[in-house]
């Protein structure tokens, strides 16, 4: 389709997520380097999963987050290798392991989890609570969409 003939709205969408997903991967690498400087802007997303999860096979983490084990797996000796992550015998199937972050995983996570969040405060400090609620549902509605 031609751009001449693209709804402007929903050209306008096409804009704005664009520069969301561009101002996201910047903050991305910070939040990241916040947490270890070693560590993978993507690996926020992981150390997130593995927060709220307390504890979680590897194959059930892979088919949340839509990759591969082999890839999973190889992100996860990378936050191994830097102490933040760790992999304990699974107590109902002695063949697979469980993941978890390790204590200092869990504190340079939360410390960094806790300036992201103050960012996304002093954004939206300003909305109605109405706009905030809404603006997280759709954007919960378009990824539940995407998946």
């Amino acid at each position: 389709m031609d751009d001449d003939h693209l709804p402007d709205t929903l050209r306008a969408l096409e804009h704005e997520l664009t520069a969301l997903l561009r101002r996201g991967r910047s903050l991305s690498w910070e939040v990241a380097k916040e947490v270890h400087p070693n560590l993978e802007p993507n690996a926020y997303g992981l150390l997130l999963w593995l927060r709220r999860s307390d504890a979680i096979r590897l194959t059930d983490l892979a088919a949340r987050l839509g990759i591969s084990k082999g890839t999973l797996s190889r992100q996860i000796n990378g936050l191994e290798g830097l102490g933040l992550v760790r992999r304990e015998p699974d107590p109902d199937d002695r063949r697979a392991f469980q993941l978890s972050l390790t204590e200092e995983g869990q504190r340079r996570f939360d410390a960094a989890r806790s300036s992201r969040l103050a960012e996304f405060r002093r954004i939206v400090e300003s909305w109605p609570k109405r706009d905030v609620e809404d603006f997280g549902r759709l954007l919960r509605r378009f990824n539940d969409a995407i998946d």
